[in-house]
């Protein structure tokens, strides 16, 4: 297999919740709700950069969709890693992020590793990580 994550979907129990989080909250750009028009269709696209796509996509209907139980989804093991330049824009992502809702599961700190990063919740559990790494730097 060639590697070619392109959407990384997230399992979202209320779609406008989450659409008002990511896009009103974050600032993230999207076209709203799509889909409405299929039965267990509706979804939120979120053009993260060139190569990825975040998806909302409502719990039922992903679990539907994948032919899996509701319970089979397990939130909290996997996190997601926003990485930025500076540890200004941590601390700045991660007041964004509070301010929109987020639950701030750990703070903005120095890491072991060399680095700075924090930890939050978004509103369906999703754990991010938003994190400066000196060793890497991201287009703006």
């Amino acid at each position: 297999m060639r590697p070619r994550l392109k959407v990384l979907t997230l399992a979202v129990d209320d779609l406008e919740r989450s659409l008002a989080f990511y896009r009103d909250g974050m600032g993230l750009p999207t076209k709203g709700v799509i889909g409405q028009e299929f039965e267990d269709g509706a979804v939120v696209f979120i053009h993260m950069n060139d190569d990825l796509i975040l998806a909302l996509y409502p719990a039922p209907s992903l679990a539907k969709d994948a032919r899996i139980g509701a319970t089979q989804q397990r939130l909290g093991a996997v996190s997601l890693g926003h990485v930025v330049n500076s540890q200004e824009e941590v601390d700045a992502v991660m007041k964004q992020a509070a301010d929109a809702g987020a639950v701030i599961t750990d703070p903005a700190c120095q890491r072991f590793w060399g680095g700075y990063s924090g930890y939050f919740h978004d509103p369906d559990g999703h754990l991010w990580e938003i994190a400066w790494n000196p060793q890497w730097t991201v287009p703006d």
